[in-house]
Parts: C-alpha cells; sequence; structure tokens
C-alpha cells in the first residue's frame, strides 16, 4: 500500500476525489506501466535506488505525470519485491572497521599534493589489501542495511501493464482512508461476505438492518481511533480491496482534509474499480484461527460452530463468531473483542443487552479492563491468544445456567 505522502487527492465542494488513471485520458500509461515492470524484472542484482532512477526516466517527458505519481508506483513495484536486507548488522560492523582504518588517512583528496598526502583510491586499494577483499565488494557491503543502497532478489511482479495501473488507482483511494473519521457501507447482496471482510480486517463496527436483506455498516475511521492508529489505518485501508470484490454496496465516508475541513469520499461497486484481493480465509483472525483448532469439532459435549446466524432486533444486527451447540440442544453465542476504543466497547455491551435472551460470551482482551474490577460470568479475558479453559469454565456456567432455567420454568 501506499504512504499518506504518496497520496494524490483534490477536494472540490466537499468531495473527495483520489487520483485515478483512466483509459481515455492516460491509455497511454498502458506502455509505460509495461516498462516499469520490465525495468523491475529485469533488475535483478541492481539496488533499489538505480530501480526508481530508472523509473523516473521513463516518465522525463511526460508532462501529466507529478513526481508523486512516480514515487507511488515505484512503492507499489516494491511492494511486490524482495530486496536483500542485513539482519545480522554486518554492514554496521564492516563501516565501522573500514572508518577506523580510514580515520588514520583523513583527510583523503582525489589528487593527492604536498599538503593533502593521502590520495581516495590509494586508500581503498590499501584498505582492500588489508581486509583481503577486492574494494568493489567491500563498497557493495558498506550500506548493505540503508533501503536506498539494497539489492533486488526477485519480483513477483503484477500480471500486466494494466494490472499495475488498477492497483494503483485503487492504492490511491486507500491512501486516501487513513485520514477517515467514519465510513458507512450499505450493503445487500454480499452482506455477509463485506462483514467477513470487515471482522478479518479487526475494524470497530456497528450494524444496521435498514430493509429487508439490506444493512448498513458504520466504521470507526482511524482518524478517530485514539489506540494503535497505525495499525489500525492499515486494517482500515486493507479492507477496501475486499470491499471492492463484493457486490451490491455503496460507500461513503468522511475524511479529514486540510485547512481543518471535512469532506465526502464516495464510491459504490459500479465505479469499475477492481480488486486484486484473494478468496478470505476461513477465519476472521488468527485469534479465532488458532482456538478453533484447539477446540476442535467437539469437545465436552459441545460442538463448535463457524457460521453462526445474524440476530436481529429492530434496526440492530448481531453476527457472532462462533456458536457453541451442546448435545442437549443448549446454544451459546460468542464474540471475540480485537481493537477496541472505550466507546466501542459501551456500544458492544449495549447490543448485548439488546440480546439477553440469548446466552452470549464476549472475549476481551486484558487490558480493556482496568485492574480490581470485576468481570461478569459472561467474559472471557485473553492476553494474545484464547484458551480452553476459561472458555470451558464459561460454558460449564451457562450450561448449568440454561438447565436451572428450564428446571424452574
Amino acid at each position: 500500500m501506499l504512504t499518506s505522502e504518496q497520496a494524490i487527492v483534490e477536494y472540490d465542494r466537499g468531495r473527495v476525489i483520489p487520483d485515478r488513471l483512466v483509459t481515455g485520458r492516460h491509455g497511454h500509461y498502458r506502455r509505460y506501466a509495461q516498462r516499469l515492470l520490465d525495468i523491475y524484472r529485469n533488475g535483478i542484482g541492481r539496488q533499489r535506488r538505480d530501480l526508481h532512477c530508472q523509473v523516473e526516466a521513463v516518465f522525463s517527458d511526460e508532462s501529466d505525470c507529478p513526481n508523486k505519481r512516480i514515487m507511488a508506483l515505484c512503492k507499489l513495484l516494491d511492494d511486490k519485491s524482495t530486496y536483500q536486507t542485513d539482519p545480522r548488522g554486518q554492514a554496521a560492523q564492516l563501516r565501522l572497521k573500514v572508518f577506523s582504518v580510514a580515520a588514520d588517512l583523513h583527510p583523503l583528496v582525489t589528487q593527492p599534493d604536498r599538503l593533502f598526502e593521502h590520495g581516495e583510491m590509494a586508500a581503498k586499494a590499501d584498505i582492500a589489501r588489508q581486509f583481503g577483499s577486492p574494494w568493489t565488494e567491500i563498497e557493495a557491503g558498506l550500506y548493505a542495511d540503508v533501503m536506498s543502497f539494497q539489492r533486488l532478489e526477485s519480483f513477483d511482479g503484477y500480471p500486466n501493464g494494466e494490472s499495475l495501473l488498477s492497483r494503483y488507482n485503487v492504492a490511491q483511494i486507500q491512501a486516501c482512508l487513513y485520514r477517515a473519521e467514519i465510513m458507512t457501507v450499505d450493503a445487500s447482496e454480499d452482506f455477509k461476505t463485506i462483514l467477513r471482510y470487515a471482522k478479518l480486517a479487526r475494524l470497530l463496527h456497528e450494524i444496521k438492518a435498514v430493509g429487508p436483506s439490506r444493512y448498513r455498516l458504520t466504521f470507526s475511521g482511524p482518524a478517530s481511533v485514539l489506540r494503535e492508529t497505525r495499525s489500525y489505518g492499515v486494517n482500515f485501508a486493507r479492507f477496501l480491496p475486499a470491499l471492492l470484490a463484493c457486490k451490491g454496496w455503496k460507500m461513503s465516508a468522511t475524511i479529514q482534509a486540510p485547512w481543518k475541513i471535512k469532506a465526502r469520499l464516495e464510491l459504490n461497486d459500479r465505479d469499475g474499480f477492481r480488486s486484486h484481493f484473494p478468496t478470505p480465509s476461513e477465519f476472521d483472525s488468527s485469534i479465532e484461527e488458532a482456538f478453533a483448532a484447539k477446540f476442535g469439532d467437539q469437545r465436552d459435549g459441545w460442538k463448535l460452530i463457524r457460521e453462526g446466524e445474524i440476530l436481529h432486533d429492530s434496526q440492530t444486527v448481531f453476527i457472532p463468531d462462533f456458536v457453541f451447540r451442546h448435545e442437549d440442544g443448549t446454544q451459546v453465542l460468542m464474540e471475540i473483542v480485537g481493537f477496541w476504543t472505550p466507546e466501542y466497547l459501551a456500544a458492544k455491551r449495549h447490543t448485548l443487552r439488546r440480546f439477553s435472551q440469548h446466552r452470549i460470551l464476549i472475549a476481551l482482551p486484558e487490558r480493556t479492563v482496568k485492574e480490581g474490577v470485576p468481570v461478569g460470568d459472561g467474559v472471557v479475558l485473553y492476553k494474545t491468544a484464547l484458551k480452553l479453559k476459561p472458555v470451558m469454565e464459561a460454558l460449564t456456567k451457562q450450561h448449568a445456567a440454561e438447565r436451572a432455567k428450564g428446571c424452574s420454568s
């Protein structure tokens, strides 16, 4: 994805217009894009800065190409690249050794004379003899830990130039969403899939039914989140390609524009943007996946069901992450909370109260609970992974309560 610095956007009468390369005006960009792919495919072993310079040269005679657009294209190409890195810090160690030797020869000059007697070429040759390696090899390793000097190892690339341009258009919208305060998505056809993608991205959201088989999802944007803003902003932007892969939706987002104004970004499934997003995994998060693997299909009379029903209460909708069904018919739902704000947790508790006729467990990160504050029977706390023991204990309590309720009635 792009960074905020690589975003190109216009604000026109309260509307947000991200940069977009369209067939009519930018048809010739297909040739440019193919040349960029060729530069990277043929650039194995070359430094990142050299590849970027070649990309800039492609657009040297193009009047309709701001520098930000070039940098954005470079970023998208780099995202599909693997560069040599220096995880052991060998470059820093090599610099320390080389500079320590060269310090005794300071100052170095191109042409030595009586005043400055140490020439650069002679110094490099002397260092190469001391290290027992050619200077070209030493020089190649001096800055291997600096991004600009990293060398390209492999390039996964894009199928063709058109795919690169399509990815660019989507990436510019994603960059706009970093500044979103709130986003609403009205969905019909692919509502469950859209919701699944939202949960996969661990976005803060609320759901309302707005008609037969029509729902409105309201998302807290990165500009409204107080904690883990950068991480949440990345997740928020990643949701967009997933949304583009679905049908039957329209989106509206309130963006924090410059000069302390707010503008709207609007999008729908007929705007012609193409998604590169792969088929989503079975689970919405690694926490869910790990827990399901530990639980298995059945345990102590309980069966774990991944796809639960949609619960309605007037305009409010609740879709649990898991449904536990006991062999005697008792059913307990479970919702797992990832990213959070106090307001989000308050809204979640309000939703759960509206569905109090159902037995629901809610799994919360421990950091959401203040020290010394007791939690209810329906709450399971976790650190980084949801463990079996507290969940099974909570299920046992819920089962006993349901049986007692049945006996009293």
